[in-house]
């Protein structure tokens, strides 16, 4: 079972602290290259505000991951809990984003020096899939967790849900119980 960050829009007031904190988290090389500022904010969830809620929506890290199973380059991957994008490999087929029940794999603009380009003019942009990757790379966790001012964001782990099964099967044993004994 793997891990994976849950909203819950009763708390999420839609300010985007979440999406900010992923972006800081995630900084894209551009070094020496020409591009706008705008392509450094890709933020790896969405905050959605719907007609009576509002909550970031981000990779569920399924365990028999659709778009896992449909990549035609084994661009994702199982690693470390969680499903892992291995972005030289993605060739921009725009198969995982179909196949995502959630909505939360997107494509994104990446931008790559031309080879033998010597000047910053020579940049071009590559299509590449784009999701969670629940901030492996930091030793603290998803960092849209730790940004959240009202608490929204929680990180869903396989012994949670384990406690929670078990919680519930024990409540219906007692509901049973009682109505054994009334």
């Amino acid at each position: 079972m793997n891990s994976f960050v849950i909203a819950e829009p009763d708390k999420c007031i839609g300010c985007g602290s979440c999406e900010i904190a992923c972006v800081l988290a995630h900084p894209i090389d551009t070094s020496g290259m020409d591009v706008p500022a705008s392509v450094n904010f890709k933020p790896r969830l969405k905050v959605i505000k719907g007609a009576h809620a509002v909550a970031p929506v981000q990779c569920r890290q399924c365990e028999n991951a659709p778009c896992v199973n449909v990549c035609p380059t084994n661009a994702l991957v199982y690693d470390k809990n969680s499903v892992q994008l291995l972005a030289d490999r993605c060739i921009g087929c725009k198969t995982c984003v179909l196949a995502c029940p959630f909505g939360a794999m997107e494509m994104t603009l990446v931008p790559q020096k031309r080879a033998g380009a010597t000047t910053s003019s020579g940049v071009t942009f590559v299509s590449v899939a784009h999701k969670c990757d629940l901030c492996v790379n930091l030793a603290t966790g998803p960092a849209c967790i730790q940004a959240c001012p009202s608490q929204a964001l929680r990180l869903v782990d396989p012994q949670s849900i384990r406690d929670k099964v078990n919680c519930k099967r024990e409540k219906s044993l007692l509901s049973l119980h009682k109505l054994n004994l009334g």
